[in-house]
């Protein structure tokens, strides 16, 4: 869905996601160790847009692209990312609809 399309209707969100934001801990050496916590769970509309090749720590994989819609107001950022089973959704943008009821988010999900 494009934030310029058709307005989406609350019964397009079909896909139950859990809402997780990161958890920054001390690590004792200067640094830190991030984690996630789980914030909510909520309806969300999840559409698939594009996918590559990519390599990361010398595996083969891909990066899918992602349009996640949701109700708004929710308070999601690019540090956050939805969780649906045991796969991941990394936030990389969010945007308001014209009409300030949805959010549209471009994701990223790795696949191994």
């Amino acid at each position: 869905m494009t934030m310029t399309g058709p307005i989406i209707e609350p019964g397009d969100l079909d896909r139950r996601l859990t809402l997780e934001a990161p958890v920054e801990v001390d690590d004792g050496a200067g640094g830190v160790s991030r984690s996630y916590q789980a914030v909510t769970t909520l309806w969300a509309q999840v559409t698939a847009v594009a996918a590559h090749a990519d390599v990361a720590a010398g595996s083969l994989g891909a990066i899918i692209t992602h349009s996640i819609v949701i109700r708004a107001p929710r308070a999601v950022t690019p540090f956050y990312r939805f969780r649906d089973g045991a796969r991941i959704f990394r936030v990389v943008a969010v945007r308001e609809s014209p009409d300030r009821r949805f959010l549209a988010i471009h994701a990223e999900e790795r696949e191994d």
